[in-house]
């Protein structure tokens, strides 16, 4: 799989059906690590506006946290106050971009085929397979020094080459839109 520019800012890339399946498999898994909404209680005024009602501590799982990362790394309280007012809207924005890539890769299931992308879901694309990569780089402990080929004996081997290929379709997408497009 490779993308490229087509006319009028469109990108396409031809998938087989392994590649949108192991695709769909780890959005799905995304999608269930950001949950359906925030387990905050609210109350009703706050639920009028829709906001928690206090402040939102920060994911537990260091994945989720990489997601969601502090605005204000040494200062606890200001973070919880500024996860209130953003936190469910990055989530949405996060869970919206994962369910387009879903809807694109739904029909490529059985047989492969390819995917065209106009120029909202490459946002949308580029956004997921980043998240995608952080969440599999913070399971993996990806640092400068990993080493990307470890050898079958690493249990870790197929994870680091989906994330090696991650990086790849990020790239190849980035490099094939229209940057005149923006």
């Amino acid at each position: 799989m490779r993308f490229s520019r087509k006319r009028l800012g469109a990108v396409e890339a031809k998938l087989d059906r392994i590649e949108a399946g192991v695709l769909t498999s780890i959005v799905g898994d995304l999608l269930e690590l950001l949950g359906d909404d925030d387990e905050t209680e609210q109350d009703p005024l706050a639920a009028l506006v829709g906001m928690p009602s206090g402040p939102v501590e920060r994911p537990a799982d260091p994945a989720l946290a990489r997601l969601l990362p502090d605005a204000y790394g040494d200062d606890d309280e200001a973070a919880a106050e500024f996860r209130r007012y953003t936190q469910a809207d990055l989530r949405a924005g996060k869970r919206e971009s994962a369910t387009v890539v879903l809807a694109t890769l739904a029909p490529l299931l059985d047989r492969g085929g390819k995917v065209l992308l106009d120029r909202e879901h490459q946002d949308a694309w580029l956004g997921c397979l980043n998240d995608l990569r952080l969440v599999l780089g913070t399971r993996l402990e990806v640092t400068e020094d990993t080493e990307f080929d470890p050898g079958s004996d690493d249990p870790r081997e197929q994870a680091l080459h989906v994330y090696g290929w991650l990086g790849w379709l990020q790239e190849s997408l980035l490099a094939s839109m229209d940057p005149g497009a923006r």
